[in-house]
């Protein structure tokens, strides 16, 4: 039989179980025992079994898909769920919001709970499965598409991102620019791509313009308000302390702006902060916050639609999108006092 046309009835008479064993472990029912579960994973993957597709599907109103992020709560993580709702909503389609605790891995729990309520896909933020994850649910023909990978998301994984070595480029230029040359960066975690690429970029305009690029200069933390503090603290009760601070998130960059208040420091007289993301608020702070536009909502929405498509059994025109990103310049950013 050709590889990836098997049918679960073969798949049954090799294990000598009955179908409907093989069918339960394919809806992720519980009922089934552990050794045998194994059996029957290890033989879907080996075959390459692939449950069909149903293109025209009768029950769109009680579909549902989950949107997964390591982390939730903050208003970055709103600008993404409001783009998965703006996709998901026309097609009357349901959103299942799980959180994973900061772990850029889901649990087999979770895997079982998407199986058991037949998902029509999942849409995974800053995290990603590893290789047998995939293939269970490739098995079960349901898609996932990855929003700013945690790391390599694996060969034909759909994903959807924003090109942070620019960001990172344009944000650093822009202090250089107004005469800095002592910048620090806060980033968010050395192992996370986006933030590997932010500090690439960082590094990349100090080179273009000829400036040593200081390593004690640059902390990596999470994207939080208090790593932002935390490290802006460190940075600033220095000797030689920096005249400017490119921070990985905007949460970071309010951290970093309450570290300057508390030390006496004047924004953007004593120190130029740009932050990342643009979310809603940066506009409202005091001074409004210079930051890089990363385009959330329209990222959650394109990966959204693309899920829906190969859970509709369409193409994908591209299966990596990278989308741009811009400097947004306000009033936190200024020469440095000579």
């Amino acid at each position: 039989m050709a590889k990836g046309r098997i049918t679960i009835a073969a798949i049954a008479k090799e294990l000598s179980v009955s179908v409907p064993t093989v069918s339960r472990v394919l809806n992720g029912k519980e009922d089934v025992a552990e050794s045998t579960r194994v059996r029957v994973e290890e033989a879907l993957t080996r075959h390459n079994y692939r449950k069909p597709v149903a293109v025209n599907s009768t029950a769109r109103s009680a579909e549902l898909l989950d949107l997964v992020f390591h982390e939730a709560g903050s208003g970055w993580a709103h600008e993404i769920i409001q783009g998965v709702e703006y996709a998901a909503g026309p097609e009357r389609i349901g959103v299942v919001l799980s959180q994973l605790g900061g772990s850029h891995r889901p649990s087999k729990e979770w895997l079982d709970s998407i199986m058991a309520r037949r998902s029509i896909g999942v849409v995974l933020v800053l995290s990603g499965l590893d290789e047998s994850q995939r293939h269970q649910l490739d098995a079960r023909s349901i898609p996932y598409v990855v929003i700013d990978a945690h790391g390599d998301p694996g060969l034909g994984v759909p994903t959807v991102g924003s090109n942070n070595w620019n960001g990172g480029l344009v944000a650093t230029r822009h202090l250089i620019s107004l005469g800095h040359k002592r910048i620090a960066v806060i980033s968010g975690p050395s192992d996370v791509m986006c933030s590997r690429a932010r500090v690439d970029g960082y590094r990349s305009a100090h080179d273009e313009a000829g400036i040593d690029c200081d390593p004690a200069l640059v902390r990596w933390g999470d994207f939080e308000m208090t790593a932002g503090h935390k490290y802006a603290l460190e940075l600033l009760q220095g000797l030689d302390r920096p005249t400017a601070i490119f921070a990985g998130s905007d949460y970071q960059a309010l951290g970093v702006m309450r570290a300057a208040r508390e030390l006496g420091l004047i924004i953007p007289r004593d120190l130029s902060i740009v932050g990342y993301d643009d979310l809603p608020v940066t506009e409202w702070l005091t001074p409004p916050l210079t930051t890089v536009n990363q385009p959330l909502v329209k990222m959650a929405t394109m990966a959204t639609q693309m899920l829906i498509s190969i859970a509709r059994g369409k193409p994908l025109a591209s299966s990596r999108v990278e989308l741009g990103t811009e400097l947004i310049v306000r009033e936190s950013t200024a020469p440095p006092q000579s």
